[in-house]
């Protein structure tokens, strides 16, 4: 399946979708469960996951790469949504509390200068939380759902990634135990597929959670190349 914004926004409205939404929310409930007066921003395609996460924050915004198109978020309200390249990002430096990436690790081809980005817009206790596809999960080897897109990950590869970008892990987490399956039956036992592979199969869920913080000591004096600035605007309402 392929992963413009287009395809992610069909996909969270089938029956499929909607339950690996509410799987991953509630994941990334668990890992943030008080987000009071944070500055938190998504990266990707987190529209699906904000919403659950919003109403506690000081503010909530998004960053959608080019390389997915951008869709305006949210349908109701004052559009907080922006196209721009996740290798240069704009905010100031240490101005975000959390950042949350989902549906960009997996297909970026930015991925270390998006990380370098990360870790420079977060502040000093700021945390990052990244969902990506689980390398033995079966979500990973359909290619019907947008986690059988992109380069999928072990929790191990995740992990040592994040360290290799000055950033430590503190927490790792798993969802989507449930089967990629359209059956109406399949789908109502969500919720116990999800206990049963927490307790007894935890390698082989749909996607992998790692939450890491910033690492601000032995950080190596990054000498920044100048780049042609981009100008960033919001996303249309209208698709």
């Amino acid at each position: 399946m392929a992963s413009d914004v287009i395809d992610l926004r069909d996909f969270y409205r089938t029956g499929v979708g909607q339950v690996a939404r509410r799987m991953i929310r509630r994941a990334i409930r668990k890992v943030w469960p008080d987000l009071r007066d944070m500055r938190l921003l998504g990266i990707g395609y987190p529209t699906p996951f904000l919403s659950a996460l919003s109403p506690d924050t000081e503010r909530a915004m998004a960053v959608m790469p080019a390389s997915l198109g951008v869709l305006g978020w949210p349908p109701d309200g004052r559009n907080v949504v922006a196209l721009a390249d996740e290798g240069e990002l704009p905010f100031a430096d240490y101005s975000i509390d959390r950042v949350l990436l989902v549906h960009a690790l997996e297909t970026s081809e930015e991925v270390r200068p998006m990380l370098k980005e990360i870790w420079r817009v977060l502040a000093g206790g700021g945390r990052l939380l990244v969902v990506a596809p689980n390398r033995r999960g079966i979500w990973a080897r359909l290619d019907r759902t947008p986690f059988g897109s992109g380069r999928p990950y072990t929790m191990s590869q995740l992990s040592q990634l994040l360290r290799d970008e000055q950033f430590t892990p503190v927490g790792s987490h798993a969802a989507l135990f449930v089967p990629p399956s359209a059956r109406r039956m399949i789908l109502r036992s969500a919720p116990a597929w999800e206990r049963i592979g927490h307790r007894w199969f935890p390698t082989v869920a749909g996607v992998i959670l790692v939450e890491a913080s910033k690492q601000i000591y032995a950080k190596p004096t990054m000498v920044r190349v100048p780049r042609r600035r981009l100008v960033y605007t919001p996303a249309p309402h209208g698709l």
